[in-house]
């Protein structure tokens, strides 16, 4: 179990470069469906044939990064971001690119604390010249968080659990289900941290009778955070609504419903602020009837993400349960 979530949150595969996430998740499942294809977008789309309703299950693989934009004559490189990332919190931190090469982020040396941008910050690869530094990167390559992979008695703490927790719980989901009544369609979309444009165009092309978003949530149970219910051990969480979307009355109470019937620990989420791939299947065509099972999370878009593996373990059974149920 560790070992597949390390191998799929230490994977560097920022938003529109998930070429390698992809081909991991795809030798995980291919197994485990009766179809998989890849969509033009890059949707890695896992069919697993029913009788009934069709179902999408999205869980994005992609994760929040930066791009090189430009390299100085003394070989340090100028960035944009992937995704949305506080400048603030990213002095210092280490990044790696998909060749390997390891960099630091640094800020401009006449910048106050309370002034940090990400347009007076620079990664640091080591390179000496504007040549140097572009024989190891070149302009749009992209890189992501360079940190290990740490296991805190029942929590896990890593890079990228946004959102390849959700991913991890859709393959152990598949590996659960047998006989399905349901016609099930397992999206692994691109571009979420971009505004869910990998699944608004998985939704168009399944044209799905309801949608299931798979992705993980803020916590209010750390000193002095913001006023949520939702804690790291409470179990999965069912979404109520964020800034994306508000879920489907039916699908919230098939959610909760199904929990209580089957004994799973669940809690409720409203988030604030932000936004899932529920946001994009919701409006598609005509519309679908969405909602969300989301995996508490602190320190969301950090190199320290953080989850509970019991919530990890009821989501995956609060999974199963809602696709083994006919709809």
């Amino acid at each position: 179990m560790m070992e597949t979530l390390k191998k799929l949150s230490l994977c560097i595969s920022p938003s529109g470069h998930e070429k390698n996430i992809r081909e991991i998740i795809k030798e995980s499942v291919s197994e485990l469906a009766d179809d998989v294809t890849i969509d033009p977008l890059g949707n890695l789309i896992v069919h697993k044939k029913g009788p009934g309703k069709k179902i999408m299950i999205c869980s994005h693989m992609d994760e929040i990064g930066f791009m090189v934009t430009f390299a100085e004559k003394d070989g340090f490189l100028r960035f944009c971001t992937i995704g949305g990332i506080r400048a603030k919190n990213m002095v210092h931190t280490k990044v790696v690119f998909q060749n390997g090469v390891v960099g630091v982020i640094g800020v401009d040396g006449d910048i106050k604390e309370d002034k940090i941008i990400f347009e007076k910050m620079y990664i640091d690869i080591g390179a000496t010249s504007k040549e140097e530094a572009l024989s190891m990167v070149g302009i749009g390559d992209v890189c992501g968080f360079y940190t290990k992979f740490a296991i805190m008695g029942d929590h896990i703490c890593s890079k990228s659990l946004d959102d390849r927790i959700a991913c991890y719980i859709a393959i152990e989901t598949l590996k659960n289900i047998k006989e399905c009544p349901n016609d099930l369609y397992f999206v692994f979309s691109t571009q979420e941290e971009l505004g869910m444009r990998g699944a608004k165009a998985a939704a168009f092309s399944i044209d799905p009778d309801m949608g299931i978003a798979l992705d993980v949530t803020n916590t209010g149970d750390t000193p002095e955070a913001q006023k949520m219910v939702v804690k790291l051990g409470g179990g999965a969480a069912i979404k109520i609504k964020d800034s994306s979307v508000l879920c489907h009355r039916s699908v919230v109470e098939f959610l909760k419903n199904t929990a209580k019937q089957e004994n799973i620990d669940y809690q409720l989420e409203v988030l604030p602020s932000g936004g899932t791939d529920a946001g994009a299947i919701h409006l598609s065509k005509e519309g679908v009837p969405s909602g969300g099972i989301s995996i508490p999370c602190r320190y969301v878009h950090s190199p320290s993400e953080m989850v509970s593996m019991h919530d990890v373990v009821e989501c995956t059974k609060l999974l199963t349960a809602v696709l083994s149920t006919e709809i």
